[in-house]
């Protein structure tokens, strides 16, 4: 058997599996599928909890030993467990954008003509990510980076500079996965996909900053600390809300109800710190961007 044979083989069968991968995820029942996991995780019964958990730690790297709990009433208060004190030291040099949560560096890099990247040769608008042309334009020519977070990773995320938080926009949408397989197979996924876009005012430069927490299958709850309401599949309140929330660097901002995505977008003058890779595992409070002292504020 020659090794072009070989080679050929094994593409067949990452082919085949990332098919079945695809099938799985995605040509079921999303949202039936999604709001049956929401209520199931909150059943407090004994042995609902542990076989849920047992079964999640069985297909995923789940690791328990930073939780600041070592009980846990449900499999919903597993996923948004919080950590031990110090477990996720924030960078407080105020020259740098951290971090807002655990996950892996996705797409990166510069806003081109309005648009970021979702996979290779997957192009997609910042106007219909955050619902906003007037928004998207603070972002053209500025910077943009996407963080995936896995099913086992700490959920909560947490305000990556002095801020304040202005508004949030609130778009309903689809429940589609958002692991690696497809981004590669469905086009301008995330603007499909239940979102919020929550705008940031850094305090010391005066920059707009936007994360976008982006839900998908099994997660379509967002749960922000500075709102009092949950915004899910069946969330039917305004889908412009203003705030003046003022969080401090490493503040928790909110959660999600198990894994998913936030991009990042910064505008021109900060930048993408350059230690980081596609692939990369960055942790929360960890240096994300480059804030330029001689960057001018995107004010409004």
């Amino acid at each position: 058997m020659t090794v072009r044979t070989l080679i050929s083989q094994a593409l067949a069968r990452a082919s085949a599996q990332e098919d079945l991968n695809f099938l799985l995820t995605n040509r079921i029942p999303r949202r039936w599928l999604t709001l049956f996991v929401g209520r199931l995780s909150r059943v407090r019964n004994p042995f609902v909890r542990d076989t849920s958990i047992a079964i999640w730690k069985l297909f995923s790297d789940l690791d328990l030993s930073e939780a600041r709990k070592t009980h846990f009433d449900s499999l919903h208060d597993c996923f948004t467990r919080e950590l031990k004190e110090g477990a996720r030291p924030v960078d407080p040099d105020p020259a740098v954008l951290t971090s807002p949560c655990d996950g892996i560096i996705g797409a990166g890099g510069r806003v081109l003509d309005g648009t970021v990247l979702q996979a290779k040769g997957f192009p997609y608008p910042v106007a219909d990510l955050v619902g906003d042309s007037q928004l998207a334009a603070r972002y053209r020519n500025g910077s943009y980076v996407t963080l995936r977070l896995t099913s086992s990773m700490y959920h909560r995320f947490h305000a990556p500079h002095d801020l304040r938080v202005e508004r949030v926009t609130y778009i309903s949408g689809d429940t589609w996965n958002v692991n690696p397989i497809a981004l590669k197979r469905i086009e301008r996924l995330f603007c499909k996909n239940e979102r919020a876009a929550i705008e940031c005012r850094l305090l010391q430069s005066g920059h707009l900053v936007t994360l976008v927490p982006v839900a998908a299958i099994l997660v379509a709850s967002i749960r922000l600390r500075f709102l009092d309401v949950r915004l899910h599949l069946r969330y039917q309140g305004p889908n412009r809300i203003d705030c003046h929330a003022q969080l401090a660097k490493g503040e928790e901002m909110g959660w999600f109800e198990h894994g998913s995505t936030i991009i990042v977008l910064a505008p021109p003058g900060v930048s993408l710190c350059e230690r980081w890779r596609s692939g990369d595992v960055i942790r929360t409070g960890q240096p994300l961007f480059d804030l330029s002292p001689s960057s001018a504020p995107d004010r409004v």
